[in-house]
Parts: C-alpha cells; structure tokens; sequence
C-alpha cells in the first residue's frame, strides 16, 4: 500500500491518493509521511480528510510535525489543534521550541489553553504529566438515562467514555462503566450502580508508579486526584504504554552505562552519543586500573607459577557474568515492585543459596578438568575455591548494590553490568591471590 502511495505521488495522481489513505491506519500514515521528502509530506497530510489528519499528525515525529507546522496557516493549526486532545497537544508542545510553542498557545481556544498549562505545570514524569482533563463525569443523583444522554452529547470530544467518573463538589466519589450503563433499569441512579471502591492516583506519583498500577489492576484508564482527593484528569492505557517504553529505554541505557537519549538513534549526532557514552566509559577505565594494580602487587607469584595469569580472564568472566545475573533479576524485581529494601535478607538469604549451587557446579567442572590437564591438585584446588568465593561475592554485590541504590532514592539500573563487573573484577583478583597466596607455600 505504501509503496502504491509513493508512485502516486510521483504520477501526481491525487484523486487516487485521497482514496487509498481514507481507509488507511494513523500509525501506518505517520509512518510513511516520515519517510517522504518535505514537500511530499505537505501535498500528501493535505489530502487527508480532516479528523484522520488530526490523528496521524499526533503519531508523527517531532520533526516531521514541526515542519507541518511551519507550513500552516493559522487557521489550518485551529483546526488541527481542536481535533486532538490535550494530552496529545502537550505531548507535540513538549518536543518542540519556543517559538513554535508560542504559535501553538495562540491558536487555542482559552479553556484549551489553561488546561495544557495546567499539565505542563506538573513535574515531568508526573501522573499530573502525563494525564488527560478530557474524561466523562456525571452526578450520583442522574438516572442512567440521564447519564447515556449525557454521554451522547459530550462523549466524542473526550478520551474515554469507557469509564465515567462520579464526582461531587469536584471530589472523585465512585465510577461506573459504560457496560454497567448499558445493562441496568434506565430509571436507576447512578449512586445505585456506582462502585465507591476506586483506585485513583495523585497527580505527582510517579509514572512509573502508575504504570505498576495499571498493570497490577488491569485498568484502560485511572483517575487523577490532586492533594484534596478533587478529580483533575485521567490517564489511559495508552498513555501508559509509552511511560513504560520510555522508563524501559532508561532503564537499558543506565544498564548499558550510558546517559539516557532523548531521540531516536538516528536522529542523534555522533557528538552527542559521544558524550553520552564517554562519561561512564571514562569512570570505568579509570576504576579498572585497581585491578590492574592488585595484578602489579602479586608479580612474584606471576614469576614463580606462570601458569596462574591463564585463570585470570575465566575468574573476571566468572564473576561478571553472576553479579550481571543478579543485578538484572534484583533490578526487574525492584521496578515491578516485587522487591522492596525491606526485603534484602530475604534476597540475600536466597542468593546465598543460589550462589552455592551454581558456585559448586562451576567449581567441580573447572577442578576436574584443570586436574586431569594439569595433573595438578594444588591448583585444581586453588582454583575451585576461587571459583566458589568469587561466585558468593558476585551474588551479594549483585543485589546488595541496587537495593541500596534504590534506598538512597537512585536509580537501581546504575548498578547494573558494566559497572558490578568492574567491581567483581577486583573481587576476583583479591580472593584469586589469597588462595594462591595460602595453598602454594612458594608464594
């Protein structure tokens, strides 16, 4: 279909174009419009008709929206402006400059305008951030006739109508959802139907916090309540799915020692990946050199059995892999909720049995065959209890440092890979020489 499009662009055979796309999928339009020359992306968005226009300019990239933008006339951003919902408003306002947002401010209308400002004025990764004032409320003391009625004439300019929200003085009292309007006696009251057990969020939880309760209870949408338990907006499902593709792409940068990247990878110039690199690479390279230090220490040991310095990138890959393992399951754990600091005995208690089993089955494959290559028990020992030690130690580091991360209030991703493997690199060494050290008299 895509590919269709592209040549009727390039034949200028727009009657066919407005057909093809009338029928075609936001996402999938906002998809090739990115890929389209500049030109081509205003002649093609200008044969949309109109709410599909409004919907894909909300999946397209920042860029590919700005340049619609500056092609607008006033009235052509109006329109676009009061097809989309706030939350999607914010979200374009949010990537672009302050000229553009300026513009954008000037061409809604201004019960629009102070709820954007009202989001925007929440801290960022916010519930308040990240919600929507675009939701159905209705009274306890309407009738479900009276409520459909009501939903029928508000409900295509809100986000949701699949949950209402009963609110009294502006304060959050129940819910009801569409189904249990559909199926209850229309001279019902909504205080009749309505569920008082509501699950809310306050606007500045966190949205990874909210992001847990959504999967926790399975909602399409949760209401937002401000310090005095009065309704303010609500979050949708889908909203929350980009909070956890954007959290989950932190959380693998922080992994990966880098600093978080705010666009995509092509988007980013070989500067700024640099930058966001260098700076962890240069505090690992630098902390490696302890290691390198033990290494200079036990020289003589080198000299006297040569054959140690061949054990050494096994123990170091030994160590990293275990303390990596941990680290990531601990860190899972610790952003589903499952683990909380008030668990770190409780975790380390079963580390410890974990780091047995995998330490002994490690250690007895390496003994064994270090003992029939070698035809050395000495060695073989030296280098099973190295194995058994390093592999404790992997463990415990491996939990130990992003359950404290996440006490002091840091994120638990920062004490993930690259950063436990350089410690256990020096772990490794210490407890490698030791038992060199005390089996090996010579030493």
């Amino acid at each position: 279909m895509t590919d269709r499009i592209i040549e009727l662009l390039e034949e200028k055979n727009y009657v066919k174009i407005k057909s093809k796309v009338k029928d075609m999928y936001p996402p999938d339009l906002a998809a090739l419009l990115e890929t389209l020359s500049p030109r081509e992306i205003t002649i093609l968005f200008r044969l949309l008709p109109k709410e599909l226009a409004a919907d894909t300019f909300t999946f397209m990239d920042s860029d590919t929206q700005m340049h619609l933008i500056s092609g607008f006339s006033d009235k052509e951003l109006r329109e676009i402006l009061d097809e989309i919902f706030v939350d999607d408003a914010v979200d374009i306002i949010e990537e672009m400059p302050a000229n553009v947002v300026a513009r954008i401010l000037k061409n809604t209308d201004p019960e629009t305008r102070k709820q954007i400002n009202t989001i925007l004025n929440y801290p960022e990764d916010s519930a308040g951030s990240v919600m929507t004032t675009e939701y159905v409320y209705l009274h306890k003391s309407m009738t479900v006739r009276e409520a459909l009625d009501r939903i029928r004439r508000v409900g295509f300019v809100k986000e949701t109508i699949y949950n209402c929200y009963v609110t009294e003085n502006r304060k959050l009292i129940g819910i009801v959802t569409i189904l249990d309007l559909v199926t209850a006696d229309e001279e019902d009251s909504i205080e009749s139907i309505m569920d008082t057990h509501v699950i809310f969020v306050n606007t500045h939880e966190d949205q990874e916090v909210v992001a847990r309760k959504f999967s926790k209870y399975d909602f399409l949408a949760m209401p937002v309540v401000d310090n005095e338990e009065r309704m303010v907006g609500i979050i949708t499902v889908d909203d929350v799915m980009d909070v956890i593709a954007e959290e989950n792409e932190e959380d693998f940068s922080k992994m990966a020692a880098m600093s978080p990247m705010e666009d995509s990878y092509f988007k980013t110039s070989v500067f700024t990946h640099a930058k966001k690199r260098i700076g962890w690479l240069l505090f690992l390279m630098l902390s490696a050199t302890v290691t390198g230090t033990l290494l200079t220490k036990y020289e003589e040991a080198f000299q006297a059995i040569p054959l140690l310095v061949s054990f050494i990138p096994m123990l170091m890959s030994t160590g990293g892999n275990c303390g990596s393992q941990t680290s990531t399951t601990v860190i899972r754990g610790l952003s589903t909720g499952e683990i909380c600091f008030g668990d770190f005995f409780k975790v380390a208690f079963k580390e410890f049995r974990i780091s047995l089993v995998v330490s002994m089955v490690l250690a007895l494959t390496n003994g064994i065959r270090i003992f029939i290559m070698y035809d050395r028990f000495d060695l073989a020992l030296v280098i099973t209890l190295s194995i058994i030690g390093t592999v404790i130690i992997a463990k415990f580091i491996g939990f130990a440092l992003p359950m404290l991360a996440k006490k002091i209030h840091l994120d638990p991703a920062i004490m993930a890979a690259p950063l436990i493997s350089t410690i256990l690199d020096t772990c490794s060494m210490l407890i490698y020489f030791q038992i060199a050290t005390m089996v090996f008299d010579e030493l």
